[in-house]
């Protein structure tokens, strides 16, 4: 699956049909993306979720201090915000860089864009409050877009 195909289905599940939420759906996409290749320090392969890179970014802001955040995205409560600041240190840079160049934004732009689409996108995949198995693909897929 392509990041394009991904950000598609990414935009439709957070509530705007074919392409979404325009730019959320897509710069998340290319970042699930870079994650699932490992474009980017290994990403999720190297959170060992290849083969769900949704797992193993979660795993690493968990890792970067903010296990609360990311958890309360599962949780069926409400959804702690973060910035675009600590999306842009959680994540290896080059990942960062990877993903703005494939948005067309810069790094900064792409980590605030993040930030914003990321709990949302995480609540609804897991509605019953935890994170659900097996391929990115087919976990939105059944979401029923």
């Amino acid at each position: 699956m392509t990041s394009n195909d991904l950000g598609s289905l990414i935009g439709g599940l957070l509530g705007g049909g074919q392409g979404g939420s325009g730019k959320g759906g897509n710069i998340l996409g290319a970042l699930l993306g870079a994650l699932t290749s490992g474009g980017g320090a290994g990403g999720a392969k190297a959170a060992g979720s290849s083969d769900n890179p949704l797992a193993g970014l979660l795993e690493m802001l968990a890792r970067s201090g903010l296990a609360d955040q990311a958890q309360s995205w599962v949780g069926t409560g409400g959804n702690q915000t973060v910035t675009g600041s600590q999306v842009a240190k959680a994540l290896p840079d080059e990942t960062l860089h990877h993903v703005a160049a494939r948005a067309g934004v810069s790094p900064e732009r792409a980590a605030d864009e993040i930030a914003q689409v990321l709990p949302p996108t995480v609540d609804k995949l897991s509605p019953n409050g935890q994170l659900p198995t097996g391929s990115l693909e087919d976990i939105i897929k059944q979401q029923r877009l």
